[in-house]
């Protein structure tokens, strides 16, 4: 057993303790014969989610370089 050295507080002010974990914002069921078929169910799910976030805010590229930098030339052109 190790005891802690130090606390912290989380943002509301409120004392946390470690390895309190998390609770997931979508649950997802892992079923052994879903993993021995070679699937991973928490995987699928968080891609699908990823792709329906990705398509409601679809990120926008560029598709040019930009300029390329002048902040190190020497005036002058001298070597």
């Amino acid at each position: 057993m190790i005891a802690p050295r130090g606390g912290f507080f989380t943002r509301d002010g409120k004392w946390a303790v470690e390895n309190e974990g998390v609770a997931p914002d979508i649950d997802v069921e892992n079923f052994p014969k879903d993993v021995i078929a070679g699937h991973d169910p928490q995987l699928e799910r968080a891609v699908e989610e990823a792709m329906h976030l990705l398509k409601a805010s679809p990120v926008d590229r560029k598709t040019t370089e930009p300029p390329p930098p002048t902040w190190g030339k020497r005036k002058g052109g001298g070597s």
